[in-house]
């Protein structure tokens, strides 16, 4: 982002007053939560109002924040004993239908101005949804075909949405956090049949708990720069 951060937000934030909820970022980027019900006006006048011009959508990303600020890796205790540990989830977690679980994060680009924006949109219920970016940036298609494919996110008035990387017959969302490690079905060639086969998957479910190595002299000026920043 070439212009100052601080700039464009006085802009943006003239121009929306309390629609946008500024969201801290740890990388810099301008990040705005906006409410479902009022995204696609919003995206409208980001996208074609003179002092804004974002006109290009570069990316969409789904957010799954089960379990968010409940850490699952003793990263900091580890460090002294060279150890983490991973738990197994025997019940699905408390907090797993949480109004604010999903959300959908829309990048933006304005060429014209070479500046750059987030915007955050929470989706409650199961299925998550949130309407469509299609009709604003046509880009969106694939994105948002990909965030539901990985996360179950609906886009209300997508025209096309459908699995983009997994297979037809795929059972569930790979990048949601309950999501089992080794899947729920596999695949087969049954020669029988002369044909593939879905069934239930085979392999054992399990915990991997990596070891982590802290005293090699080739990574310790390296982990002493991370804790510093950390």
């Amino acid at each position: 982002m070439t212009a100052a951060p601080d700039k464009l937000a006085e802009q943006v934030e003239a121009r929306f007053k309390d629609a946008l909820k500024r969201i801290p970022s740890a990388v810099g980027e301008l990040t705005y939560e906006v409410e479902a019900a009022k995204f696609l006006e919003v995206s409208r006048v980001l996208r074609d109002d003179k002092a804004l011009k974002f006109e290009q959508l570069i990316d969409v990303c789904g957010v799954d924040n089960l379990a968010y600020g409940d850490a699952e890796w003793r990263t900091e205790n580890a460090t002294k004993s060279g150890f983490s540990r991973g738990v197994r989830r025997m019940h699905p977690h408390e907090l797993g239908h949480m109004e604010r679980r999903y959300a959908v994060v829309y990048h933006l680009l304005s060429v014209s101005r070479n500046e750059r924006l987030r915007i955050k949109v929470f989706c409650g219920g199961e299925p998550p949804v949130v309407p469509s970016a299609t009709a604003v940036w046509a880009s969106a298609n694939w994105f948002e075909r990909e965030a539901f494919d990985m996360f179950g996110i609906v886009f209300d008035g997508h025209p096309d949405l459908r699995r983009i990387l997994t297979d037809y017959g795929f059972v569930g969302h790979p990048f949601r956090k309950d999501f089992p490690l080794s899947g729920n079905v596999e695949v087969r060639y049954d020669p029988e049949k002369k044909r593939v086969v879905y069934q239930p998957v085979s392999i054992e479910p399990r915990t991997l708990v990596p070891r982590v190595i802290r005293d090699d002299p080739r990574y310790e000026e390296a982990f002493k720069e991370a804790s510093k920043n950390a």
